[in-house]
């Protein structure tokens, strides 16, 4: 089939012509899933009285008459809200595309203007956790005098399995809500409670994921962080102290996803996470960096799904998970390192030379190349970076140039750099690690220790003297 791309999703093949990025395939495959008919009787009607997804491909086709100006050619843009709310449920059906009964249910849901603010908020929450490493499963809803959660995850880092609620307040006036189902815009936190009670309230065999949604307006900051964050916890911990059942824990994860609010801007996100139960996950207080090392991987799953909320926005840009000025053929700077290049600004004529690292400086848009010449002399070449190679870079990270370095580019803290050293020396013998604490005081107790405990003094002993030489 020359001309035509071609994407295999389970063991259905799509194809067309018209596609020229993963984004394009994405627009034709939600139309696909929903049905033409369902989407044509939706599109006659008045605009305020179609659902909300149809609404959504009405200003999504607005969005791109106005950014794409000239048909057939790759154009890049900002995502807006009606991307991350369109393009997203097209993303998260086509994510859940393996599991073809949860993606039926999803879909008869999302089409009932009933029941589509908890199946679109559902699907949010599984795109996230497919991100971040989990298979989903539906439970058996064969006994009717139980009550089910949504679904169930299990994750692939640890193999543990999660019961999964998902929760998202409804307001008057967005998502399909009337003053009949929805509340007043106002009180943002008057469901977080009630959410939370009625998601305990359901038998759970397995470790809870809650994940709560505020459905609110754009958020208002407060030292960088969202204005709602401070009285959540508050009443999480009260509802802790006063409320919580004894050895009931759980994972909650509060959330404001209002991409429907803000369909011709940059959508906003925020999360919050609190360990329900557990004063050892994301509480405030200081810590050593080895405490905090071993609290993360007790809770590396929550830790995962906190870092595929980050990337919500993202969305793959090419069908094979190449580079887009790579795979669309465009103009670009990039350098891959262990590749020579002829570089102009060495020398008389320029000179051939091969990069051996690059490090980017993103503030100022500039990146700074090592490069070995044929003599074996090494300069530092600086160079500016448009703001799509910026933006790939931010992307593919050390990818973008052709190696991916086991060390931080650049680590912000303590902690990213205690992570790279447990990783440097994660197959370092017991006796070598000794050997560094020779004539130390606490000799006999690093000796009684066990290989992984004394790795963490280790570590950390690393952490004090590169510290003590900053000083």
């Amino acid at each position: 089939m020359d001309g035509y791309q071609i994407v295999a999703v389970g063991n259905t093949i799509h194809w067309s012509k018209k596609w020229k990025t993963f984004p394009d395939f994405l627009h034709d495959y939600i139309k696909r899933k929903i049905g033409p008919e369902w989407g044509n009787a939706e599109i006659v009607k008045p605009f305020e009285f179609r659902h909300p997804l149809m609404q959504w491909y009405d200003v999504y086709a607005k969005y791109q008459a106005q950014m794409f100006k000239q048909d057939g050619e790759v154009h890049s843009s900002e995502v807006t809200g009606v991307v991350a709310a369109y393009l997203g449920t097209a993303y998260a059906l086509y994510l859940l595309d393996h599991n073809a009964e949860l993606q039926a249910r999803f879909i008869n849901r999302l089409k009932d203007i009933g029941n589509f603010q908890g199946a679109y908020y559902e699907l949010i929450v599984a795109s996230i956790l497919i991100r971040a490493g989990f298979a989903l499963t539906l439970e058996d809803e064969g006994d009717g005098a139980v009550k089910h959660c949504e679904f169930a995850a299990v994750s692939e880092t640890t193999g543990k399995r999660y019961w999964v609620e998902a929760k998202m307040r409804s307001v008057a006036g967005q998502l399909g809500r009337t003053a009949a189902d929805g509340g007043k815009d106002g009180k943002l936190l008057a469901k977080l409670i009630p959410h939370l009670n009625a998601a305990l309230a359901k038998p759970a065999q397995d470790e809870r994921l809650i994940f709560i949604d505020l459905n609110t307006p754009l958020l208002l900051v407060k030292d960088g962080k969202p204005d709602w964050l401070e009285p959540a916890m508050d009443r999480l911990s009260k509802y802790e102290q006063t409320t919580l059942a004894s050895g009931v824990t759980a994972y909650v994860f509060v959330t404001n996803m209002a991409f429907h609010r803000q369909l011709e801007v940059a959508p906003s996100i925020a999360a919050w996470p609190f360990g329900l139960g557990m004063p050892e996950f994301n509480r405030p207080g200081m810590v050593s960096v080895s405490e905090a090392y071993r609290r993360k991987r007790n809770h590396i799953d929550a830790y995962r799904i906190g870092e595929s909320i980050e990337k919500y926005l993202r969305f793959p840009a090419t069908f094979d998970g190449k580079v887009p000025s790579e795979a669309f053929g465009q103009t670009s700077a990039r350098l891959k390192i262990g590749e020579a290049y002829l570089f102009e600004d060495i020398g008389e004529g320029g000179t051939l030379g091969t990069v051996t690292s690059v490090a980017v400086d993103e503030q100022k848009k500039e990146m700074f190349v090592g490069v070995t010449k044929n003599q074996n002399k090494s300069v530092i070449l600086k160079s500016s970076m448009s703001d799509a190679e910026l933006a790939e870079y931010r992307e593919f990270g050390d990818a973008y140039f052709g190696q991916v370095s086991p060390q931080p580019r650049r680590p912000k803290d303590n902690f990213q750099m205690f992570e790279w050293l447990m990783e440097v020396n994660k197959n370092r013998t017991k006796a070598n690690m000794l050997a560094f604490f020779a004539g130390a005081p606490r000799l006999a107790e690093y000796e009684a220790m066990s290989d992984d405990d004394l790795r963490l003094v280790y570590c950390e002993a690393h952490i004090a003297a590169i510290n003590e030489k900053s000083q």
